[in-house]
């Protein structure tokens, strides 16, 4: 499997070669980009010299459209066609948005993604976040005067893989390679060095605009795992802001009676948050339509409106810390992540419950997009001197075949190794003492389209029903490339196992033609495999009905068995379909006509299981 170049020592490399790679953090508030530069990390900033940009796009009647502050200024004026954190909309349905009637926006209920509906059309909540990702691609490239290599771009711990897929398609649809997803408070600890450090366990608390995140991760040899984390969705700096706008509200008895005046008084109740963390008292001013609004607010009046919220967070970070069975003592480490911590009754909650001062030397708004940077440049080949890092990774994905021809992906592409993953498989028949496994390489779902590696097989399995048995399958892949595949059946410890090279005799060009046909056909291979899989469980229910008149039979009486005959045949017809759903209904009428004689089947065999039995003993 091919290599990158390390230099050699003494000698310096080709400036030229270096790749231009970077950090994203898309947050739900705000997003950044960094890069490493000369060897440290930094943030890239747009042309006016801002380094933060609003995740906010406006779509406008004349086919235009606003990104970041421009879009985050016609907010008020415009509500219904700006849509402010997409990020929290990735991935989800619309009955998985929270408080989403308190939201200005048009949702359009669809499976597997919500879309909103804006004055140029429906846009998902990808294609909002890809306006955002394409102008940071930009920003970079305009930074660097070069193209873009690719990025790293940071997900919350908590996102699933629906969630990181819609990261991933953003991500395409704004021209950016994804070289990894990473976790954003792993982000956050590599900026602060930790990777490097002693091992331990560490806390990360991220309070952001919108959300709060608590993660605690566990370093091992300068491997992070994210052992538990938690949180709120619903809180978040924002949150703090609204709190202060409604005591105002209370103290004056002005009211915010348009949208615009509640905007006007959220930004006013921000600006005056975030004055209060370097003074004691601050002047609250906001120019509503029904007058205008002037108030002094203490630092110890807002901590008190706000002392709620704080110990939300804290209600979490404990919360984490028993998922994980772990006391405030055992964390080595405190990192603040967000915008919001800087407040100082957060850092204060933080110290007291840890014992020890958090870290925060650097900036909490930059500190994920700073860890994703030098991650990216890590992974892109590069060190802070331009000398060449050894990486190396799974090219195409590794798996077995299935029933059915089928392919079951156990270690996918870009996987870094060394690596181990497993993956749990029974068997198809009644009586089945052996197993046929022949190990595949590629993206496409059919074995017929992938590239056979090896086969082996798996015998002494005990005797048992189909689907009893349970054969742990694990695929481990060494420094080198070395694959070792083995089976084991988990009840009588049986083994077998096989070494390959599953990169041998694949040039580049062969693995980029693979991975190319893989992407040209995936809607034909989704097809091609949803019709497999559907012919299989035809053949399932077939050998199991079958199965079951043979031996129970008597139980039906003619009129019953030939119904059911009946239904058998029709499922046999059926499976020559050329569609999916043609072969899941029938299959489906045979498993709904044959459940009078499950139930005859179970009384007998309760029946039989009884008889002789003496009461007491029961």
């Amino acid at each position: 499997m091919a290599l990158l170049q390390i230099s050699e020592p003494g000698q310096t490399p080709d400036p030229h070669q270096r790749r231009i790679a970077v950090g994203i953090d898309l947050g739900t508030t705000h997003s950044l980009v960094a890069a490493v530069r000369s060897g440290v990390a930094e943030c890239l900033p747009d042309a006016q010299g801002r380094v933060i940009l609003p995740s906010v796009v406006r779509y406008m009647a004349d086919n235009k459209r606003q990104i970041g502050w421009d879009a985050l200024a016609a907010q008020a004026t415009d509500p219904e066609n700006t849509i402010a954190s997409a990020k929290r909309f990735m991935g989800r349905g619309l009955a998985d948005i929270a408080q989403r009637e308190k939201l200005p926006y048009r949702f359009v209920d669809k499976p597997g993604m919500v879309g909103i509906q804006t004055v140029q059309g429906e846009k998902s909540p990808v294609e909002i976040s890809a306006e955002i990702l394409a102008t940071l691609r930009y920003r970079s490239e305009d930074s660097f005067n070069d193209d873009l290599y690719g990025a790293v771009i940071t997900v919350p711990a908590y996102f699933d893989d629906a969630q990181r897929q819609a990261t991933k398609d953003a991500a395409q649809l704004a021209g950016l390679n994804v070289l990894r997803l990473i976790n954003e408070p792993t982000a956050a600890a590599i900026a602060y060095g930790l990777d490097n450090a002693s091992e331990g366990v560490y806390a990360v608390y991220d309070l952001g605009g919108g959300t709060f995140d608590i993660s605690i991760l566990r370093l091992t040899q300068g491997v992070f795992e994210v052992i538990a984390t938690g949180g709120d969705s619903a809180l978040g700096g924002d949150d703090y802001d609204r709190a202060l706008a409604d005591w105002v509200v209370e103290r004056t008895g002005q009211q915010a009676v348009t949208p615009a005046d509640k905007v006007v008084l959220q930004a006013a109740a921000r600006a005056c948050k975030e004055a209060l963390s370097a003074a004691e008292s601050v002047a609250f001013r906001a120019e509503l339509a029904g007058g205008s609004v002037r108030i002094d607010v203490k630092k110890s009046d807002f901590e008190a409106i706000t002392a709620k919220l704080t110990a939300r967070t804290m209600s979490a970070v404990r919360k984490a810390l028993r998922d994980a069975d772990l006391a405030p003592a055992d964390i080595q480490g405190a990192v603040m992540v967000g915008g919001s911590t800087r407040m100082p009754q957060v850092i204060e909650a933080v110290r007291a419950f840890f014992g020890q001062e958090p870290l925060i030397d650097l900036n909490p708004d930059e500190v994920v997009a700073l860890g994703a940077a030098i991650q990216a440049n890590q992974l892109a080949g590069n060190n802070g001197t331009g000398d060449m890092l050894l990486l190396d990774v799974i090219p195409l994905s590794l798996g077995i075949e299935t029933m059915g021809g089928l392919v079951e992906r156990i270690v996918p592409r870009n996987q870094t190794i060394p690596t181990a993953m497993a993956q749990d498989f029974t068997t198809y028949q009644d009586g089945q003492t052996a197993l046929a496994l022949h190990v595949v390489q590629g993206e496409r779902d059919l074995v017929a389209d992938c590239r056979s590696l090896a086969r082996f097989e798996l015998r002494g399995i005990p005797p048992m029903a189909a689907g009893a048995a349970r054969i742990r399958v694990t695929f481990t892949v060494d420094a080198d490339g070395l694959l070792n595949v083995a089976a084991r059946e988990q009840v009588s410890g049986v083994e077998a196992r096989i070494d390959v090279k599953p990169s041998y005799g694949l040039s580049d060009d062969q693995i980029a033609a693979m991975l190319q046909d893989s992407f040209a056909t995936a809607a034909q291979d989704m097809q091609s495999r949803a019709l497999v899989e559907a012919r299989v469980d035809a053949d399932r229910m077939l050998l199991a009905t079958r199965g079951a008149l043979a031996a129970d039979g008597d139980l039906l009486d003619a009129a019953e068995r030939a119904e059911i005959d009946g239904l058998l045949a029709a499922l046999e017809e059926a499976k020559a379909a050329t569609d999916a759903k043609t072969v899941e209904a029938a299959t489906d009428r045979v498993a709904k006509g044959t459940e009078a004689f499950a139930a005859l089947r179970m009384n007998r065999g309760i029946q039989q299981a009884l008889s002789g039995q003496n009461i007491e003993n029961i």
